[in-house]
């Protein structure tokens, strides 16, 4: 396992700048406001009209309007003008593995910073659940700036660890309890967890729009050869030594992560959540327009 990274620098005002002129005005510019429909409200409650703008969900415009004025109109509901969002955040140990400059547990930073403050600035509420196989920190909603930056605050500061094997279910019995209104979550984790969190998933998802979000590092199932090395479980701290340059060890350690990939994803299915990848080497401004893109399609 890669040491620590302390994620963000110094401060977490350092990084959510950082993040709001490299990564936010990016994607303003790419997506073109996009992104602030692809988390739209659930409400039905009827509200007013006003005028499509790029993005919106289709299934809004109404056509009787849209005859009469020349130009698309679209049904806006109450929920359209306030969201609240869940961000369940796993820091379990295996969030440290990847390169020594990023690894796992800043990608979480960085994607749980960003999407609190793409929906805080839009006047949204944004809460947290912090988990290191324990319950760490709940943040309650908020919609300011500073909301955003407590998050950060706390995602930057080192997560405890109890030498047990991740178990994603308390975090998610713990988000039915405490995410009451109609909500939407994101769940942000390498998966790396025993099973039985599929149940408790599933039942977030009779009450919240869910979206899975799964990070990896592309040496977890990709060991170069170098020759017998020590590895390390970052759950347990076990260590093993192994011979990398062993063909046939690599290809069984390749097909686990490949099976394992199967397994989440037919895991999520059947829940009926969204899953998406985003890897320790992607660009973070590329790997947001995936998913806003898909999220965007997906609501049509």
């Amino acid at each position: 396992m890669e040491p620590t990274h302390t994620p963000g620098g110094p401060t977490a005002e350092r990084l959510l700048h950082r993040l709001e002129w490299q990564v936010i005005r990016r994607l303003d510019g790419l997506l073109q406001g996009s992104h602030r429909t692809a988390f739209r409200g659930f409400g039905t409650d009827f509200l007013d009209l006003r005028e499509y703008e790029p993005g919106d969900d289709v299934r809004h415009i109404d056509w009787n309007v849209t005859a009469r004025m020349d130009t698309p109109f679209v049904r806006q509901y109450a929920e359209d003008r306030e969201l609240t969002a869940w961000l369940l955040l796993d820091r379990s140990p295996s969030m440290g593995f990847g390169p020594i400059d990023r690894p796992k547990e800043l990608v979480l930073c960085e994607l749980a910073t960003t999407f609190a403050r793409l929906l805080t600035r839009g006047g949204n509420r944004v809460g947290a659940i912090l988990f290191d196989n324990e319950i760490e920190e709940t943040l309650p909603p908020r919609s300011t700036r500073n909301q955003v930056l407590a998050l950060t605050r706390s995602l930057m500061r080192p997560a405890r660890s109890n030498g047990a094997i991740t178990d994603l279910t308390g975090l998610l019995e713990t988000a039915q309890g405490v995410i009451r209104r109609r909500s939407l979550v994101v769940l942000i984790s390498d998966f790396i967890t025993a099973p039985g969190w599929e149940r408790p998933l599933l039942q977030l998802t009779e009450r919240h729009e869910v979206v899975a979000i799964r990070l990896l590092d592309p040496r977890e199932y990709e060991l170069p050869d170098a020759g017998v090395i020590v590895v390390e479980d970052a759950e347990t701290g076990e260590q093993l030594v192994v011979d990398s340059s062993d063909t046939e060890f690599r290809r069984r350690l390749r097909e686990a992560g490949e099976h394992r990939e199967a397994e989440l994803r037919a895991l999520t299915l059947r829940a009926g959540v969204d899953i998406y990848e985003v890897s320790t080497a992607d660009d973070l401004v590329q790997a947001l327009v995936r998913i806003i893109e898909s999220r965007k399609w997906r609501r049509r």
